[in-house]
């Protein structure tokens, strides 16, 4: 006769090995094209900023969701949101910090204002980075637009790169104008509450404002 235990303890032994070694599980990608539903266990080059849901191939489950990819324009709205949640973030801020200034009764209206120093600063160099971006890609397009110009005009062909760079700096040049005029908007917007806020606290103070000159 001869014993089980030493083999059990060595099938014992084995099994975490042997899942350790089991390969991952393959995924199953599914998603819409062309108004059909679509499955397979590769992704295509066409389907990688498709939104998708993915299951585990072996349990039918499914482990994940991704969403498709932005385009240009959503992603300049995006962008443009991103943009005016940080501007409404500093005006609360800076909002909290006036009503500080306020009732600690500020001695003048010049260290009232420096309450506000710090988002003119900010409001002045986004307008300056974005009018100095739209000088830049300009140069650049026309620059581009001159070189596939000129090879027309002598009969040569086109390359497919210059062509689709010129598309590029026309989409980023939009982007940019965008953005100066979102800027610029909260430029103005800004002296608005400046000016209210100095209105109230003339009218907290009782005084007037400061003559002209």
């Amino acid at each position: 006769m001869f014993s089980l235990v030493p083999l059990l303890a060595g099938s014992l032994l084995a099994a975490p090995l042997m899942a350790q070694q089991n390969p991952p599980a393959k995924k199953l990608y599914c998603w819409n094209q062309d108004g059909q539903r679509v499955c397979s266990d590769t992704l295509p080059p066409e389907a990688v900023n498709a939104a998708r849901d993915e299951f585990n191939a072996r349990s039918g489950l499914r482990s994940g969701q991704v969403d498709r990819a932005l385009n240009a324009d959503e992603r300049t709205e995006a962008t443009l949101a991103q943009v005016r949640a940080e501007h409404e973030r500093a005006a609360e801020q800076s909002r909290q910090r006036t009503e500080q200034a306020l009732l600690s009764a500020f001695n003048s209206e010049r260290e009232l204002h420096r309450v506000f120093d710090e988002r003119i600063s900010m409001a002045d160099n986004n307008i300056n980075t974005a009018r100095y971006n739209i000088n830049n890609l300009r140069r650049a397009l026309v620059t581009q637009l001159g070189q596939v110009g000129d090879r027309e005009l002598n009969g040569q062909a086109v390359a497919e790169k210059p062509v689709a760079d010129i598309q590029a700096l026309r989409r980023e040049l939009a982007t940019q104008l965008r953005l100066l005029s979102a800027f610029e908007q909260q430029r103005n917007e800004l002296d608005g509450e400046i000016e209210q806020t100095l209105q109230r606290y003339r009218n907290l103070k009782g005084t007037s404002a400061p003559a002209a000159g």
